[in-house]
């Protein structure tokens, strides 16, 4: 009978270390926990590098697993060697530092999630729990220091991962493929070297802890085969550097102490003495210059203690006959100013590292800004690289969590996280580039050269799903535009009224914000009935509640009000009498057709006139 138990259900989830789920119709998403992807599992293929390990292979091509940690034992032994560099250690700082910067709105990690229950349980357990904001940075320095880091999960069925434990590399024994059915089952052995654990007491009977892969969180840097199923250090390929230029600074530290200073040349003249007695006379001579007797006062011992003005090294050579008196010289000391050995090793070092000379302090090789942000670039892509590492634990870590508090099938893998990036610079690439894109198009579309189409397809590489969604984004971006205008404008929201203010031809057709209406019919009205909303044609509200243009006040000297155009009678008064040379001509032209017309067009006005008033009068008796 299977299993039910919490710890049943995620042994299963974990069986296969690739985390597989339906998000809807064919789509899968797959979450890969412990990079099985990208790991080649037959060690045929680095059978030539594990020779050059010192590990007995017993002419199978395999290692035991006891015989891999003694070689991960003796690297680690390096590491720590390294590690008191004063350039490893600071490059080892910097990818630690890099890769946990705070991004935009000071946030370690972002979750990215559709579900916003799902997006606060992974922020409660990244910043409350694991409170990676101080946590992370030493889990990813450990990391790219030893290429592990082991991470022990404390699960409980009701609420998740209560609390995490760092585990050391040393201790940690990862062991695949013990399950013929299952060549993806994994387990984590915990072997304490002192006998007992501070967080897990005392070993078990069979002498360590057994742990379940969900258990454990295996951060590991898996870019080398043939370090499997471990990770590789960061810092493994300056190894062999790093001990070439321990040897030449210390070689070059000893040559400058021993052959720095200057030396003297004693020629000492020796006269007559027979050539046996030479050496004696000599020793007796430097006997005098470089040593000092010494009495003691006690024992009454007498001494030749070493004499520190002097140095051995020192020349004594015997001379005589001629003008050859006694006489000291002084050779220089060795004149060592050039360091090129040195520096050669230093720069091959800085180069296995990835880390930019100006990072650590070596600037005088960078030109100007312009070299610091291209090489800043260049380091950027690797911290992403191990960022991605990091991202893809602690995606493993979320999935448990969420799983134990009962999230299951597409809501399991219903997230995202990502990293803050490490470059400025390397984000404005980006921007300056589609921004490029963007002109690019615009331009293509001002001058008609290319329609949409070709620009979506080619240009920005969209897919036909995609540039759907597109258009009606953009849609739902004007209809979101009309709207601030509307509020704006009018004090009205669409969204709520279902009118459009403003707007004749949207209130004729009886259109409203988001939804699909009939056009009213209503012939007799020009715009419809939310401009004619009483059907008798008239307002029996009071005349201050009536809507419409206010009524226009009378202006003087116009026809517009009662007292006429001129109230007081001064054009009357001042007019003058018309001139009979004009009476004469206005007769002359009543006679022509012209005349004729105009009478005709003034019995047409009144004509007009007498229909209009007993229309009105009809209208006053109805």
């Amino acid at each position: 009978m299977a299993d039910k138990s919490l710890f049943g259900r995620l042994q299963r989830l974990f069986s296969t270390n690739v985390i597989v789920r339906n998000v809807g119709g064919k789509k899968l998403k797959i979450a890969d926990t412990d990079q099985v992807q990208k790991q080649v599992k037959s060690h045929l293929v680095d059978r030539y590098s594990k020779l050059h390990t010192n590990l007995d292979l017993v002419g199978t091509g395999y290692s035991t697993v006891h015989q891999i940690m003694a070689a991960r034992l003796a690297l680690f032994k390096d590491y720590e060697s390294m590690d008191s560099d004063p350039i490893i250690s600071s490059a080892l700082d910097i990818y630690s530092d890099e890769s946990t910067m705070k991004g935009e709105y000071g946030q370690i990690i972002d979750v990215k999630s559709d579900n916003d229950n799902i997006k606060e349980i992974l922020n409660n357990l990244f910043y409350d729990i694991m409170n990676i904001e101080f946590n992370l940075w030493p889990w990813v320095r450990n990391m790219v220091k030893y290429g592990d880091f082991f991470l022990h999960l404390d699960i409980s069925e009701k609420y998740g991962i209560t609390n995490v434990v760092p585990l050391s590399p040393y201790e940690v024994i990862r062991a695949e493929g013990e399950d013929p059915e299952n060549p993806y089952y994994t387990k984590f052995y915990l072997e304490s070297i002192e006998g007992a654990h501070p967080y897990f007491g005392q070993k078990s009977s069979k002498g360590k802890i057994e742990f379940e892969n969900f258990q454990i969180a295996h951060f590991r840097l898996a870019n080398d085969s043939n370090f499997l199923p471990y990770g590789k250090s960061m810092v493994e390929s300056t190894r062999k550097i790093w001990k070439q230029l321990t040897l030449m600074e210390d070689a070059m530290l000893i040559h400058r102490i021993m052959r720095a200073p200057s030396k003297r040349v004693f020629k000492i003249d020796i006269g007559n003495i027979p050539p046996n007695e030479v050496d004696n006379y000599m020793q007796r001579i430097i006997n005098k210059m470089k040593k000092t007797p010494i009495l003691d006062e006690q024992t009454g011992e007498y001494n030749l203690r070493y004499n520190i003005q002097n140095l051995t090294e020192d020349f004594f050579l015997p001379v005589r006959g001629g003008d050859s008196g006694t006489e000291i010289n002084e050779l220089s000391g060795i004149e060592y100013d050039s360091t090129e050995d040195v520096e050669y090793l230093k720069n091959k070092l800085l180069a296995s590292l990835r880390v930019p000379k100006a990072f650590l302090g070596f600037d005088e090789n960078v030109g100007g800004k312009a070299t610091l942000a291209a090489e800043d670039v260049r380091f950027a892509r690797t911290i992403e690289r191990i960022q991605r590492i990091i991202v893809s634990e602690l995606t493993k870590i979320a999935v448990v969590h969420l799983y134990s508090q009962g999230y299951t099938d597409e809501d399991l893998v219903n997230f995202e996280l990502e990293l803050a990036s490490p470059s400025t610079m390397y984000e404005q690439e980006k921007i300056e580039l589609f921004g490029q894109k963007v002109n690019l198009a615009r331009d293509m579309i001002q001058d008609k050269i290319l329609p949409y189409e070709w620009i979506y397809d080619n240009i920005f590489n969209f897919s036909d799903k995609e540039k759907v969604e597109i258009e009606n984004q953009i849609v739902d971006d004007q209809k979101q535009k009309f709207r601030h205008s509307q509020i704006e404008m009018e004090g009205n929201d669409p969204q709520q009224s279902g009118e459009s203010v403003g707007t004749p031809s949207d209130m004729q057709s009886g259109g409203m914000f988001g939804q699909q209406q009939e056009p009213q019919q209503d012939d007799d009205s020009v715009a419809g009935s939310i401009f004619d909303p009483f059907d008798d044609g008239e307002d029996d509200r009071p005349e201050d509640q009536q809507g419409g243009r206010p009524q226009e006040m009378n202006k003087p000297f116009k026809d517009s009000g009662a007292r006429g155009r001129d109230p007081l009678g001064k054009q009357t008064k001042n007019r003058k009498g018309l001139a009979l040379a004009h009476y004469d001509a206005l007769k002359s032209t009543m006679g022509n057709r012209k005349s004729k017309d105009i009478i005709q067009e003034t019995n047409q006005v009144d004509e007009l006139e007498k229909e209009y008033n007993e229309y009105k009068e009809e209208k006053g008796k109805e």
